[in-house]
């Protein structure tokens, strides 16, 4: 599928979800209100969103800083998992070791008192000296660690603090820790209800007194005895706080190196996009510029990459392109000046031959029959040979740009009634009656009243030739900056597709159908070449068996830019809309219950026949006018020349 099918085909695409995204937006309750909400939303972000989609260095930048910031992201969170890991292990391993030994030590101290601790005391004396072991104890232990740990023993079964008096069931800590804020509960529990060592991530909470903010620790404990054979749980608190700023400082280290990172792969790619970017924006402008007609611009080369070999495969194509159009320019030149030479040069010899023919067509009643017949045969083709000849030189002043405007504001009711009486004797030979609406009212517009009067003229005689006998209508509006003239007729109507070939020279829709009036084939060229000297648009609709509508619509204004048509292309009595009309009238039938029947009890159709019965009287109410009916429905549009202003879609010429 070419490009353009595949790019028009998802806009469309993209339409209709959009379509549909409305109606369920409207469907929902409140959807009004949530379409505006997001009309105020995306309004701010259109001009964020055309630059996006419209700059690739902006994207490939974009997309490379994401990337290499998920890779730097995704690889400091693995760096910064396997440091913390280390760490822990390596404090772990360290602080079970020296809590081993310990409770190795407290054990033995338990186990061989001193003299000095009485062994025969009396019994009221044990519970005191039981308590000042442990003070003494916890005190000895926690002087090895010089901050490393703090040590703390808490009486079995219970974390509450009792006085000294009750033995070992206080709670003691050094270096002013709080012994039950700092060791867990399900620490307490597990040493409480199991044997060996234990260990848990925790706090070290200190007293109120103290001020100090409490500090990550490993807190590791087992169960012993005292001295008295009693149990109580003996606990090593470790701060992690050089751990903490260990991995703090990595966690800077790698937040400050990815970002330089990140920064760097940026503008790397910034650099390196923009070096193939910049010859790529260079091509696109130098093409512009090639097509607006500046054929001498080149692209400017250097090195031998790649890009070089594409700037000069470029410019290879822009000079043979160059060369090309020159060829054809100096071909059309030479053809122009050749039909605009021999169009000349033949007046001479046909105003001869012409006032020969007049004398001989004057004396045809002294000759016999066949000579007179032969006479009158050689007046016609003579007529049509001037006509030709008339064509052929107005064409060739189009082609070589010397046609003039004298623009004036007229009046197009004057300009139609003119054309009408012109066409009158061949209508009335047809059968067919013309008629007009939009009359009521002034049409005004500033143009060249004899070439407006040549576009309506070509358009009624050929309505008028091709209408089958019926009745061929012509229409008047006029609105905004714009006034239209559309031209009906319902006879043998056209072909899809040609509606865009209608205009071209010397095209006929039907070669074999005969001609009444004898035209040149160069009628329509010539009209839609004057459309466009005005600014205006020159527009075909058809329908096989339908007949055609020929729209001309031309400023109100000289030189103001046309923005649509008081008059839809497409007639209100095609098929189309006919179907449409009767689809319509059937769903509102059928959602007010209705049967879908005429009065007279038979079904209604879609396929009806479009062409309506002759009124009984010819003066109609103007239309109103549709000022919203834009260029449109498979025809296409004449553009004025760039030289006289502002260029509209480029349109047809040709003759039907």
């Amino acid at each position: 599928m070419p490009p353009g099918k595949t790019r028009s085909g998802s806009r469309r695409g993209a339409l209709r979800g959009r379509r549909q995204l409305r109606q369920l937006a409207d469907a929902a309750p409140g959807g009004p209100l949530l379409r505006l909400c997001v009309r105020l939303v995306r309004r701010p972000l259109l001009p964020a969103v055309r630059i996006w989609r419209r700059n690739i260095q902006l994207r490939v930048v974009a997309a490379t800083l994401l990337m290499s910031l998920a890779v730097v992201l995704a690889l400091g969170f693995v760096v910064i998992a396997q440091v913390s890991k280390g760490l822990l292990d390596a404090k772990e391993e360290a602080a079970q070791s020296q809590a081993a030994g310990g409770f190795a030590v407290a054990q033995e101290k338990a186990n061989t008192p001193s003299a000095s601790d009485g062994a025969d005391a009396a019994d009221n004396k044990v519970g005191r000296d039981a308590s000042t072991w442990m003070n003494s104890l916890v005190k000895q232990l926690a002087s090895g660690g010089q901050t490393a740990f703090e040590v703390a023993a808490l009486g079995a079964g219970t974390g509450e603090q009792a006085p000294a008096s009750q033995g070992v069931k206080g709670a003691r800590a050094s270096g002013n820790v709080d012994p039950t804020a700092s060791v867990p509960p399900a620490l307490r529990k597990a040493v409480n209800h199991n044997t060996g060592t234990f260990k848990t991530f925790s706090q070290i909470r200190y007293t109120a007194g103290t001020g100090k903010a409490p500090e990550p620790a490993l807190v590791v404990g087992k169960r012993l005895t005292d001295i008295n054979g009693d149990p109580y749980d003996l606990y090593y608190l470790f701060p992690l706080t050089q751990e903490e700023e260990s991995l703090n400082l990595v966690k800077s280290t790698i937040a400050t190196a990815g970002l330089f990172v990140v920064v760097l792969l940026s503008a790397i790619a910034w650099l390196v996009v923009r070096q193939i970017v910049t010859p790529v924006r260079m091509a696109a402008g130098i093409a512009e510029r090639l097509s607006a007609g500046r054929l001498q611009e080149r692209m400017k080369v250097t090195g031998e990459d790649d890009i070089a070999r594409l700037g000069e495969a470029f410019n290879k194509m822009a000079q043979n392109l160059q060369n090309k159009i020159q060829q054809l320019e100096e071909l059309s030149r030479m053809q122009r000046r050749f039909v605009s030479d021999v169009s000349h040069e033949l007046r001479t010899p046909l105003t001869t031959v012409r006032m020969a023919a007049d004398v001989i067509h004057d004396a045809r009643v002294d000759f016999d029959p066949v000579t007179a017949r032969s006479a009158e045969l050689l007046a016609g083709q003579l007529d049509r040979f001037e006509s030709l000849l008339a064509d052929l030189l107005e064409i060739s002043r189009f082609d070589a740009g010397a046609a003039d405007l004298q623009a004036e504001p007229i009046d197009l009711r004057d300009v139609v009634r003119r054309v009408i009486d012109g066409a009158e004797p061949l209508a009335q030979h047809k059968g067919t009656r013309i008629r007009v609406l939009g009359d009521t009212q002034p049409v005004i517009a500033e143009a060249d009243a004899r070439r407006v009067e040549r576009v309506l003229r070509n358009l009624v005689v050929n309505a008028v030739e091709h209408g089958e006998g019926r009745d061929v209508v012509i229409r008047l509006a006029s609105a905004g900056g714009a006034v239209a003239v559309a031209v009906r007729d319902y006879g043998v109507g056209l072909k899809p597709g040609e509606a865009t070939r209608v205009f071209n020279r010397f095209w006929r829709a039907d070669p074999a159908r005969a001609r009444t009036t004898g035209g040149t084939g160069l009628g329509l060229s010539i009209a839609v070449e004057d459309a466009r000297l005005h600014g205006g648009w020159l527009q075909a609709w058809g329908e096989p068996g339908g007949g055609s509508q020929f729209r001309l619509t031309l400023p109100r204004t000289a030189d103001e830019p046309l923005r649509g048509s008081p008059i839809p292309l497409e007639p209100e009595d095609s098929r189309g809309n006919r179907a449409r009309a009767v689809a319509e009238a059937a769903g509102r039938k059928g959602a007010a219950g209705g049967s879908g029947t005429r009065p007279d009890g038979r079904a209604e159709r879609a396929d009806r026949d479009p062409i309506p019965p002759r009124p009984a009287v010819t003066t109609a109410l103007p239309v109103p006018a549709d000022p919203t009916a834009l260029p449109g429905n498979g025809a296409r549009v004449v553009a004025r020349p760039a030289e006289q202003g502002p260029a509209q879609e480029e349109g047809p010429g040709g003759g039907r």
